[in-house]
Order: structure tokens, then C-alpha cells, then sequence
């Protein structure tokens, strides 16, 4: 089945957490691989988000980039290289996520900020996911979430590498067009297979979750209760 922006908006509507959820139940290899594995940084505060969605999912864009040295390419290889890359950030009918890893050691150059949220956005991107580094935070466009490995002033000699080619991101491989789910905990990649089904699975999980819920909301846990739905039994069977 093909996915439809349908499909990503209604993913959108749930957390990253849930998404890994119901991902384990349609393929339990997914509890150990496939998300990032790092605190990462939510930016701007209070993003505007569309009506309903708690994330952003969207198909990835990929780059590499680096700041620590400078690019060393000429005016026009360099210009050539940024006019490639931003028609290949535009060249999707679906909403895109940019994951952009920075292959410095210990990244220092801001590829994110007012601009690059600003102009990504306008290219129809929903957002971001990276190692690297985010500033102006107070200056982001708000409707694009950016998911970030630490906040910097500076941009030092920030360049792109290469883009298209995949991405790693805090032990998250990424290839070009795989599509991604991302919030403040992080992000996962989503099997091609999976996205049309996963809604109905992430009802499943909130569905399975609602019953203990409940019970945990409660001002006092009622054991007897909990012990009833641990076991699946009735209350007075399950206290026998």
C-alpha cells in the first residue's frame, strides 16, 4: 500500500514513545534498533505543531555535515552545492524531515537556527532530527520542530558534506526517504511495510495500556484490581 500523507498525519497524532509501541507489535526486532538512543534537545519551546499532532512525521532527507575546518571548495562548486541541495530538499510531494548528521567529534558549528528552520520549513519540511547543534531559540520558526543533540552560539565552519546519501543520527541509521517520527524523546524509523498499518496498532497499544492507566490515576491503587488484570482473571478468582 502506498503511504499517503493520510497516513502521516495520522501518525503525527501520536507520541514517539507510542510509536515505538505499536512498532514492537508488528515487528519485536524494532525494541533494540532503529530510534535514537541519546537525550536530544526539543527546539523551539511550544513549537506549533498542526491541530491534533503531538509529533512530526514526514519522509527523510538526508545530510552530513561538518564545522570544525572549512569547506576548502571554491565560490561556484560551493554555490552548486547549496542550490543541489535545497532543490533536493523541495523535490518531495510529502511532508519531508531533514536528518542531518554532523560528523564532528564533538559538534561546536550550528547548522540550525532562525534561517535554516525558517527556509526548510518554506521547502516543506516539518522538521528536524540531528547530533548537531541548534541556536537561536528564540528566533526559530515555530512551525518547524527541531530535534537537536545540543544548543551552541555559533555556527564556526558549518558546511554540508555530502546529502542523499543516508544519515546516522545517536545510533539511528537513517537512508534517504525512509520515513521518520520524531518528538522531545527522540525518533524512529518507520518500516515502508509498517506506516500503513501502525495507526491501527497505536490504537491497539493505548487501548491495552487504558485499563492500568486508569488504576494508576486512581488517588489509591486498588491491588486487587491490579491483580485481576495482571492475571486476566476475575477479582475473587484472582485472589484464590
Amino acid at each position: 500500500m502506498t503511504v499517503t500523507s493520510d497516513h502521516l498525519a495520522a501518525l503525527a497524532r501520536f507520541d514517539t514513545p507510542t510509536i515505538c509501541n505499536a512498532l514492537e507489535l508488528i515487528d519485536p526486532a524494532t525494541r533494540l534498533e532503529g530510534y535514537t538512543t541519546q537525550t536530544m534537545i526539543a527546539a523551539p519551546d511550544g513549537a506549533s505543531l498542526p491541530e491534533g499532532a503531538r509529533a512530526i512525521c514526514g519522509r527523510a532527507k538526508t545530510a552530513r555535515i561538518a564545522a570544525r575546518a572549512p569547506h576548502g571548495r571554491g565560490p561556484e562548486e560551493n554555490n552548486a552545492l547549496k542550490i543541489g541541495y535545497y532543490e533536493y530538499v523541495a523535490n518531495c510531494d510529502l511532508p519531508t524531515i531533514l536528518v542531518v548528521e554532523d560528523t564532528d567529534t564533538d559538534p561546536i558549528g550550528a547548522f540550525w537556527g532562525e534561517v535554516h528552520s525558517a527556509l526548510h520549513r518554506s521547502l516543506g519540511a516539518v522538521g528536524a532530527v540531528t547530533n548537531g547543534v541548534v541556536r537561536d531559540l528564540g528566533d526559530l520558526d515555530p512551525r518547524f520542530l527541531i530535534i537537536a543533540g545540543k544548543v551552541a552560539p555559533s555556527h564556526a565552519h558549518v558546511h554540508w558534506l555530502d546529502y542523499g546519501a543516508g544519515a546516522s543520527v545517536f545510533g539511528m541509521r537513517v537512508e534517504d526517504g525512509q520515513i521518520i517520527h520524531a518528538d522531545r524523546h527522540g525518533a524512529v524509523v518507520i518500516p515502508e511495510s509498517a506506516a500503513p498499518v501502525l495507526e491501527a496498532a497505536a490504537l491497539k497499544v493505548q487501548a491495552r495500556e487504558a485499563p492500568l492507566l486508569a488504576l494508576a490515576q486512581a488517588e489509591r491503587a486498588d491491588l486487587g484490581a491490579l491483580r485481576a488484570l495482571i492475571t486476566g482473571k476475575s477479582q475473587e478468582e484472582a485472589a484464590e
